[in-house]
């Protein structure tokens, strides 16, 4: 967590909150207006793969990922949403819970494009 805290400071971006599973992870940020999230992302992939492979991990993040935004009103709910991860997941799979956001938001996808 510290790699993400460090990264997030220098970026003038407050990480809330990071969990996952061993097939994907959220993370809740408090981003500032001067930094777009396709390059957060980017950053947080670059300095989280070095930081593995120092480690001597086998790695890789796949190329895409999802970002939502939320209201200050729904933070204390995604906190605790992230916090509890493994239990959530042992009811439903995450990729069918990452398609039901996907088609809850309308947001438009190809599936043979969304996991690689």
């Amino acid at each position: 967590m510290l790699i993400f805290t460090e990264l997030l400071r220098t970026t003038d971006q407050k990480l809330i909150i990071a969990n996952g599973a061993t097939n994907h992870s959220h993370f809740l940020i408090s981003m500032g207006k001067t930094l777009d999230i396709s390059r957060l992302v980017g950053d947080i992939k670059r300095a989280s793969s070095l930081w593995m492979k120092q480690h001597d991990r086998a790695f890789y993040w796949q190329e895409g990922y999802g970002a939502f935004s939320i209201g200050e009103s729904q933070v204390t709910h995604v906190v605790r949403y992230i916090e509890g991860q493994k239990q959530h997941h042992e009811k439903q799979d995450f990729k069918d819970e990452f398609r039901g956001l996907l088609d809850r938001y309308k947001v438009e996808h190809d599936e043979r494009y969304v996991w690689d």
